[in-house]
């Protein structure tokens, strides 16, 4: 039993899940891959271990909070569970909705569009899971034998790197041109179109207007590719013959022939739903080359890279240069941070078309991320990170079987979505059964994205690429507005930072310069600063209402995260930790209450944007207060979060322990 638990501990592990988690940005690949506890790997870390308090784990107040989990999650379930049989009045208006399950007399709630996508492709995916990385062995087998007679035998670090960097470029090319022609048909054409544009905007435009131009063709093309659906042939083929009506006798032989050709979607001919991530990569090879042009020449990293590609300088010069490196840096390029492999730009030779097709059109990544910088990607192209190993890929292998499980499961017991989807009576249900559905839909929700992101990046840490993990932390594991923003599509949020917040300020409000370096202003007051800050915050949620969707309920959520920072910000002038450090428990209990307003605020944003709109979030919040009973249930429901809220921090302090400060 004790090697059952140890072996659980280290699946749902932070190091497991990815090793930035339990390293510092700026901590060396081999030393972020070590498996010791983080309070053993460095000063910061031990700082960290240090400050934190001893543990409350078994202390009577924790004990009482014990037999509030024992006690009321399984009746959070039977809730849920009781809402959802056949034998309820609601039933047979959302049993349409539900399709027969792999689960004996259980039917199971497929009805989001969004994940049934993904669910009903498992079969064809698990197929590229598994193909896709046996290929690109297979093609490093015989590419490797045929360089091996000219290559010499002794090559050094960089050189063998960029040998590596060459042959896996090569294959992420051609297979990225595969792969979209499948995917997408004849839209791949256009998807090969609008890289090519943005391509010359970053490459040959004048230095000074590629930033302005990039983020306008960008959110131009998000745009256009929403409102003309994906620009479908036949449409401008009609736009082209005047006269030329869609059906019947008029039909000119170029609107047929476009007709045909749209035929010929591939896989999935929707391709403009999903190339939201892929705007994404195109600012990014765009704003890494433009970062780059100034960074380069104090960059002893790239003095030596790109000489195998660009100039032919024998090896041994090649070594004297990489010895030079290191003793200005001591540094190895093999073995860089997460910080370094995102902020060292690239050679200049890297920033050409073929490697910027592979790095936009990277199959595994391709499809819903997680996001990747195209530094970040060429670098672990050209060294593989040290936190890739067999045994912590295949504990995250098993970790991600779990998850699915644990969907399957809901999705076969708890008909929340469902329930949404056909707009009920609200008043029908108890006040405990509207809050645990609202509960569970967005555990849904969170399941739903989360699911998707860990698939791709499996693939991906199969491939001998660590993408960044996209969810830190469970839904049910957050207290703070904005801890919850950067542990919520977390790569996302990493690339929002560096792109977008940085430039424009970050916390501290002033603008920024290329790569977020500070630009000279003058220094702003506390008051001006906080209100730069809160600004940066609205563009930031502007647009990333804007990128997922273009309608007006993810722009009322991103306006509503951006308010519901306001209360924490607010709090934490009035109630800063430095004035409590005498009084731990009682800061411990203000910072709880508060976060229970934090909690609450964040399930109406999540409600209004991803599930029941504004007004299906009024009906739901009109059947749990229009009543004295639904208050009183309500009051009860805070003190709840107030406990869980009081171990969601000591989980944190239990990390603090251990060396670790995700700030989420």
């Amino acid at each position: 039993m004790p090697s059952l638990f140890s072996w659980l501990r280290r699946i749902y592990s932070l190091d497991t899940l990815d090793t930035r988690f339990t390293s510092t940005a700026s901590t060396p690949g081999n030393a972020a891959a070590d498996t010791r506890p983080a309070a053993a790997k460095d000063a910061r870390a031990n700082a960290i271990a240090q400050n934190a308090p001893a543990p409350l784990w078994r202390t009577p107040e924790f004990f009482v909070y014990y037999l509030f989990f024992i006690t009321l999650v399984p009746l959070m379930f039977k809730t849920v569970v009781d809402a959802s049989k056949d034998t309820h009045p609601i039933y047979p208006t959302y049993s349409n909705l539900l399709e027969p399950g792999w689960i004996p007399g259980r039917l199971v709630d497929n009805s989001d569009a969004q994940y049934a996508s993904f669910r009903d492709n498992v079969p064809y995916l698990l197929l590229l899971l598994i193909a896709h990385p046996l290929v690109r062995r297979a093609y490093n087998y015989f590419a490797s034998g045929k360089s091996n007679a000219t290559k010499p035998s002794n090559q050094s670090i960089v050189a063998a790197g960029n040998a590596q960097l060459e042959q896996r470029m090569r294959f992420d090319f051609a297979f990225g041109l595969i792969f979209i022609t499948a995917l997408h048909g004849i839209s791949a054409l256009k998807v090969l179109l609008i890289l090519l544009i943005n391509y010359r905007i970053g490459k040959y435009l004048p230095q000074s207007y590629v930033p302005a131009v990039t983020w306008t063709f960008n959110i131009a093309i998000l745009f256009a590719n929403e409102l003309s659906g994906g620009y479908p042939l036949e449409r401008i083929a009609l736009l082209l013959s005047p006269g030329s009506g869609p059906s019947g006798e008029n039909v000119s032989s170029l609107v047929q022939w476009a007709q045909t050709l749209d035929n010929f979607g591939g896989i999935m001919p929707r391709w403009e739903v999903l190339f939201k991530v892929t705007v994404l990569r195109l600012i990014s090879f765009n704003m890494d080359y433009y970062w780059s042009v100034d960074y380069l020449s104090s960059s002893p990293i790239e003095v030596c890279t790109p000489m195998v590609s660009g100039t032919g300088l024998p090896i041994s010069r090649l070594d004297v240069e990489l010895t030079e490196f290191h003793k200005k840096k001591q540094l190895d390029p093999s073995t860089l941070s997460d910080r370094d492999r995102v902020k060292i730009p690239a050679e200049p030779a890297a920033f050409g078309v073929r490697n910027y097709i592979a790095y936009v059109l990277y199959s595994p990544l391709y499809l819903a991320g997680p996001i990747l910088t195209f530094n970040d990607y060429v670098s672990q192209q050209r060294y593989t990170p040290p936190s890739l190993t067999r045994t912590r890929t295949t504990l995250y292998g098993i970790r991600f079987f779990f998850t699915v499980l644990c969907m399957e499961l809901i999705l076969h017991y708890i008909y929340a979505v469902a329930i949404s989807k056909a707009s009920p009576d609200w008043s029908i249900f108890t006040p405990g059964q509207l809050s645990m559905l609202a509960f569970f839909n967005l555990h849904i929700i969170w399941l739903k994205l989360l699911i998707p992101w860990r698939f791709f990046r499996l693939w991906s840490l199969l491939d001998g690429i660590d993408p960044p993990e996209n969810m830190v932390r469970c839904m049910s594991n957050n207290y703070s507005v904005s801890g919850f923003w950067r542990g919520w599509h977390r790569s996302y949020n990493r690339w929002i930072v560096r792109y977008i917040y940085i430039p424009l300020g970050g916390s501290a409000g002033g603008p920024r310069g290329p790569a977020g370096t500070k630009a000279a202003s003058p220094p702003k007051s506390g008051f001006m600063s906080k209100f730069l800050q809160i600004r940066n915050v609205l563009l930031v949620f502007t647009f990333v209402a804007l990128w997922h969707d273009i309608n007006l309920r993810l722009l009322m959520w991103g306006w509503l995260i951006t308010l519901f920072v306001l209360p924490e910000v607010i709090g934490g002038i009035l109630f800063p930790a430095r004035r409590w450090r005498a009084r731990p428990t009682a800061y411990r209990i203000i910072t709880g209450i508060g976060s229970v307003g934090n909690v609450l605020m964040l399930m109406i944003a999540n409600l209004v944007g991803f599930a029941l709109g504004l007004d299906g979030l009024k009906d739901l919040l009109a059947g749990l207060t229009g009543s004295y009973s639904g208050i009183a249930y309500m009051i009860s429901c805070c003190a709840v979060l107030f406990v869980g809220i009081q171990v969601m921090f000591e989980i944190r302090e239990d990390e603090s322990r251990m060396g670790i400060d995700l700030k989420c």
